[in-house]
């Protein structure tokens, strides 16, 4: 499956649209995989005899295989083809998610799983790098991104809602096996779409094994620790996070001294790729903030049902949606040393409304979220095609992966720090707020302190960013 049938450099969209939608439909069953299931998990833990402690690691599982294993299966592809990894985990991602069928225990469940998130890694650095391989012009770079990131975003907004129609017609483990035919497509159009890797661009040094387990070591403890903070506090989490940081200083400590180092930090110091990784930290720690904030409040203090909720965060990806065409232009008129900054100004907007308004009503919810996401989606683009744009060609696999993975650990981190300060200020429990003025006003007080914190450090980041991309 290895036919050219394109120039090494498109000149539109239009003239390679099998890779675009191969490269969408890879993004959409990433954004897909782990919220469609979230809705099965009752009716899983009936058929199943789950535990919650199941339940857990058949969600976490997922997310902490991909999360941290995406770096590695990025250096992997940089030499050993980014377009044959990439068809090669969508292979070995169908046939995990076809396994489901076979799933009679919590165990197994959880076993399937963790090789979905293994598979779904060897995929997700090669989305971006192999888009990047397209096209030469940086406004067609903008709109492919923009393009797979919306087919993404909209999977994303459909998730939950097309799980719970499919389980009112069939079982749980549809939502799995919808994934095949979906894997099956990317695969004809990636191999029909794009070339055949070019030996003469893969990286040729050899790959730091031990750099990539400590790497590897450190993401998953780190986005296991947030996890457990979240739900059990910090004393639980704590020899997860103390692993999480010998592993990160040997990490550093590799990389420093190795001859061929998983990530060349040199790489990493370049303007360009160190101001968009900090844009994408920001975005992770403005969304997590969102994210948990407004459904825990919808929920608990106004007694929204999880489908109202649910509703209530759209207008989050409605705009996100609707302002993803317009980016390219946004760039061309005002320039990237622009439109970067006035796009993490607006999410620190959004952020400052919800803290501040956002408990008097819902309008003021569904601003700061049309705010924040339109900012969002600029810095987002932008930051995605600056980190991209100033890595070699041998290295775009990491980059890409380096990319996702700091947003996704700068979210875990915000989720972590709002379940700590809401745990340390709330009176009582979470069950009682709603039902009691003290739990309800210290968990208010708690989001707006938690909002803050998470927004100064967007602000922050976001200001070292310009500069940097400035200097």
């Amino acid at each position: 499956m290895s036919v050219d049938v394109m120039p090494a450099r498109a000149t539109s969209l239009r003239a390679v649209w099998p890779a675009i939608l191969g490269l969408s439909v890879v993004f959409l069953v990433e954004m897909l995989d782990n919220s469609v299931l979230n809705v099965a998990l009752p009716t899983i833990a009936r058929d199943l005899h789950a535990t919650a402690a199941d339940l857990q690691w058949i969600t976490s599982g997922y997310s902490l295989l991909f999360g941290g294993l995406m770096i590695a299966f990025g250096a992997i592809a940089d030499r050993f083809g980014t377009r044959r990894m990439m068809l090669v985990g969508l292979v070995l991602f169908a046939l995990a998610n076809l396994a489901v069928l076979v799933v009679r225990t919590p165990g197994e469940l959880i076993a399937v799983r963790a090789a979905i998130g293994v598979t779904a890694a060897m995929t997700a650095p090669g989305t971006m790098a192999l888009c990047f391989r397209l096209f030469d012009a940086e406004n067609l770079l903008m709109r492919a991104t923009g393009v797979i990131s919306s087919v993404g975003l909209i999977g994303l907004a459909a998730g939950p809602t097309l799980g719970g129609l499919l389980l009112q017609v069939s079982s749980w483990q549809t939502l799995l096996v919808i994934n095949v035919p979906i894997a099956v497509l990317a695969i004809g159009c990636i191999g029909f779409g794009i070339p055949a890797d070019d030996a003469t661009n893969r990286n040729r040094t050899p790959l730091d094994l031990l750099g990539a387990l400590l790497g590897t070591a450190t993401i998953i403890l780190a986005l296991w620790s947030a996890t457990l903070v979240v739900e059990n506090g910090w004393l639980t989490a704590a020899p997860a996070l103390i692993g999480a940081v010998l592993s990160a200083i040997g990490f550093v400590v590799r990389e420093r001294t190795t001859a061929h180092p998983l990530i060349d930090i040199a790489l990493i110091k370049r303007p360009t790729v160190s101001a968009g990784l900090a844009y994408q930290a920001a975005l992770g720690l403005g969304m997590a903030a969102l994210a948990y904030s407004v459904t825990l409040q919808l929920q608990l203090v106004w007694g929204w049902s999880p489908a109202e909720a649910a509703l209530g965060n759209l207008p989050q990806i409605v705009v996100m949606l609707a302002i993803g065409p317009f980016v390219e232009k946004i760039v061309d008129r005002l320039g990237a040393g622009v439109a970067g900054p006035l796009g993490a100004a607006a999410v620190v907007a959004g952020l400052l409304i919800y803290a501040l308004l956002g408990r008097d009503s819902y309008a003021w919810i569904a601003l700061a979220l049309a705010v924040a996401a339109a900012g969002m989606r600029v810095v987002m683009i932008i930051a995605t095609v600056t980190v991209m744009r100033g890595l070699p060609e041998d290295q775009t696999s990491t980059g890409a992966a380096l990319n996702d993975t700091g947003q996704e650990v700068a979210s875990s981190v915000g989720l972590a720090v709002t379940g700590t300060i809401v745990a340390a200020v709330l009176v009582g429990s979470l069950t009682d707020v709603g039902t009691s003025a003290a739990a309800t006003h210290s968990f208010e007080n708690a989001i707006t302190a938690a909002t803050l914190s998470l927004t100064a450090v967007c602000a922050a980041l976001s200001v070292w960013a310009a500069r940097r991309a400035a200097s």
